[in-house]
């Protein structure tokens, strides 16, 4: 029987106008990896930074290592040996691997740091998780997955004894998942416990050992993954069952109006001689492994990146596309994979965020007009659903899900008639995504154009039309609804029409 090193009982937790815990409980065994499920907003960030003292609990007690303790901030709970990954890496770029895991604890020679000192015990960590790291790398050039891969060497350097990752698969490769999870296991044998945060259901049947779920901020139950489905898994989510079908035909009419052509885009090296064509009421899919060129033609296309050469047609007229403000008054709208750098202003509230595409419908010759952009906001939430206290109500504090729909909102008010979703479900939970899938098509059967940019081949056979892969910079091959996911895989790994063969 693996001993308990952590029991969270009865926890408690309020901010202005929100409950975000009631009465949670969880607990944590040594050499353990429990996943920590719910839907956006169900609590789970608000339990681990009760966790790891960034919040401090209304209620509740936490017992760690058989002792009731009470942690003031993150640097106390980190040294007690509770570390946390964040999906946003906290790390700096300008500094060194090894500068990075020691930072505040270096090594010192007289009044000068000690470089050589903390190379030595960078390397002798990093060799003994396997990782093949050099500790004298600039943090910047390594890849988001080998990034990771050092802060969970940091928190390994602390004698951790917990260690929580939150989505901590987003933005990596498969190959860099793998490694990762190679890394979890020999850390649960060495009798580390983890705390996985996750919506991705393959992922937590392959890596986890329980599975405890958060419902609207309360304790929904915990499973034991190797004895429980999906539908359980998911019903406890959401209090509902979801299942999507994959698409077996397209809903596009064969001779739906052409709105989108491009030719022969060029635009460095990760975009060569792509061409393609979108119709009106089409879900056009791109599909390829990360770093296959698909955010890199989307960008070039909205003018977010130069292009080096090619021609865009938007309803058979020639555009020139230069900057985004040129491809929105073509009628283009992009939602960006990483909606919060680029398609939100978190610090402004929810109707302000409405109508940032189109503020020059709503300004008057001085001032903003305030009920118009109420009106048009207020409209908008009800039509999306969008779960808000207000429309004041600031975006941070919105979920995962709701952002991407205020994302949406923006481009219908500016009533773009081509829609480019780039990763459009990435960090949102099963409910949310079933929402952001019926979303898209009630768009596409309203007539717009969209492009749908996924990583997630279960959701590109749910909503495409039509795929189309890419490998380096490439078109590799197009196929339609009912194709398999091994077909598509096959497509996404040849290079310049062979197969790609992948170094060990």
């Amino acid at each position: 029987m693996a001993k308990q090193i952590l029991n969270m009982i009865g926890i408690d937790k309020s901010f202005p106008g929100v409950r975000a815990l009631n009465n949670v409980s969880f607990d944590l065994n040594e050499g353990e990896i429990h996943a920590l499920m719910g839907e956006n907003g169900a609590g789970k960030s608000t339990l681990v930074k009760i966790l790891t003292g960034i919040y401090i609990r209304d209620a509740g007690t936490i017992t760690y290592l058989d002792k009731e303790v009470h942690f003031k901030d993150t640097r106390q709970a980190q040294h007690e040996g509770i570390s946390m990954i964040h999906q946003e890496l906290n790390m700096m770029n300008h500094l060194t691997v090894a500068q990075n895991i020691f930072i505040g604890r270096e090594d010192t020679h007289g009044p000068f740091l000690d470089d050589r000192s903390i190379n030595r015990k960078a390397k002798e960590l990093l060799e003994n998780m396997g990782m093949r790291i050099d500790p004298a790398e600039m943090l910047g050039n390594l890849t988001v997955g080998r990034q990771q891969m050092v802060e969970i060497a940091k928190a390994v350097s602390f004698n951790s004894r917990i260690l929580i990752l939150d989505e901590p698969t987003a933005a990596l490769t498969d190959r860099e998942i793998d490694q990762l999870f190679k890394v979890m296991r020999e850390l649960k044998d060495k009798g580390v416990g983890l705390i996985y945060i996750s919506h991705r259901m393959d992922e937590i049947k392959q890596i986890t050992d329980r599975v405890t779920v958060l419902r609207d901020g309360e304790y929904a139950g915990t499973l034991r993954t190797d004895e429980s489905s999906d539908d359980q898994i998911v019903k406890m989510m959401v209090g509902r069952t979801i299942f999507e079908e994959p698409k077996t035909k397209s809903t596009c009419p064969d001779d739906a109006p052409v709105v989108l052509e491009v030719e022969h885009l060029n635009a460095g090296r990760m975009v060569r001689d792509v061409s393609f064509k979108l119709r009106k009421g089409e879900i056009l899919c791109f599909a390829g492994l990360m770093g296959a060129g698909r955010t890199e033609t989307a960008r070039a296309l909205f003018g977010a990146d130069p292009k080096d050469s090619g021609s865009v047609k938007v309803n058979g007229s020639p555009v020139h596309i230069t900057q985004p403000r040129d491809a929105v008054n073509a009628g283009i709208g992009y939602l960006s994979e990483d909606r919060k750098q680029y398609g939100l202003a978190l610090g402004l509230n929810v109707a302000e965020n409405t109508v940032l595409a189109n503020y020059n419908q709503y300004s008057g010759k001085l001032f903003i007009r305030q009920q118009a952009v109420k009106d048009v906001a207020e409209r908008h939430i009800d039509m999306l659903d969008i779960k808000t206290p207000s429309i004041y109500q600031l975006m941070q504090y919105l979920s995962g899900g709701n952002q991407q729909k205020v994302v949406v909102a923006k481009w219908l008010i500016r009533d773009s008639d081509i829609l480019i979703f780039d990763e459009p479900t990435r960090g949102i939970d099963v409910g949310a995504k079933s929402e952001i899938y019926k979303l898209i098509r009630e768009l596409a059967e309203k007539g717009k154009a969209i492009i749908v940019i996924s990583s997630e081949l279960p959701e590109v056979l749910r909503l495409a039309d039509r795929v189309i892969v890419m490998c380096e910079g490439r078109i590799t091959g197009e196929t339609g609804p009912g194709a398999s996911q091994e077909e598509i895989m096959s497509l996404a790994h040849k290079r310049n029409g062979k197969e790609q063969v992948q170094a060990g």
